[in-house]
């Protein structure tokens, strides 16, 4: 069942450090998360948040700066993984884990157990565990009482979203740094009619800045409108 885990993962290019944006309430999130990827003995870190705080992000950038100190790592998404307990119980060789999307393996009993077995033996052996997921460890239905106090014994961090002015802090600096200037007008049109998640936003801006190049025009909202309607967007 090895084969079911991300080995080889190619980390993407985004989900760095230096592109989480704490914002106003995230700051202590991702210093504890910074110190579990990189200094050894770190307290371990269980992160929860709705979608769009960071949750994944942070894990994968912490698993990419654990690999790059030198240490063997593994990121398990386990709601996309089909047998949680197998891919659990086949985890081997690691020294720094991230397990992504908790909340998947509740009510699974012989995930459960896995994952049980697997914090006792990763403890054991010196390594370390970084958990995020939707909610707090008492509250994800997680029905094997000694697992819940493990995780709950965690570092525990509460991930919130950026608001809108600081999504639009962000937008506004990362095409400042492409040379692109975003007027609030734009702005304005932009957040009104797509997706605010951050992650949405950065990659329509990669899209936009390649089409105004190609086209040798600015970003402006009868640009914005073309381009959303050519790309199929609501």
């Amino acid at each position: 069942m090895t084969a079911q885990l991300p080995l080889a993962l190619r980390w993407p290019r985004r989900q760095r450090f230096e592109h989480f944006h704490a914002g106003a309430h995230n700051a202590a999130a991702l210093a504890g998360v910074q110190a579990l990827a990189s200094e050894p003995g770190a307290p371990w870190v269980y992160l929860h948040g709705p979608t769009g705080s960071g949750r994944s992000h942070l894990l994968l950038a912490a698993a990419q700066a654990a690999s790059a100190a030198g240490r063997r790592v593994q990121y398990l998404p386990l709601a996309t993984l089909a047998d949680r307990a197998a891919a659990l119980r086949g985890v081997a060789g690691s020294e720094w884990l991230a397990l992504d999307d908790l909340g998947a393996l509740a009510g699974e009993r012989e995930a459960e157990h896995a994952l049980f077995d697997l914090y006792n033996r990763t403890r054991a052996d010196g390594g370390a565990m970084l958990f995020a997921a939707a909610a707090i460890p008492s509250e994800l239905g997680i029905a094997l009482p000694d697992l819940r106090s493990r995780l709950g014994a965690c570092t525990q961090f509460a991930l919130k979203t950026l608001d809108d002015a600081e999504r639009r802090d962000v937008l506004k600096a990362q095409a400042a740094a492409r040379g692109i200037e975003l007027d609030e007008p734009v702005l304005d049109w932009l957040f009104a009619r797509y997706a605010r998640d951050l992650g949405a936003l950065l990659d329509l801006l990669d899209r936009l800045d390649q089409a105004s190049l190609a086209a040798q025009r600015r970003i402006t909202v009868p640009f914005l409108r073309g381009f959303l309607r050519e790309a199929g967007a609501p």
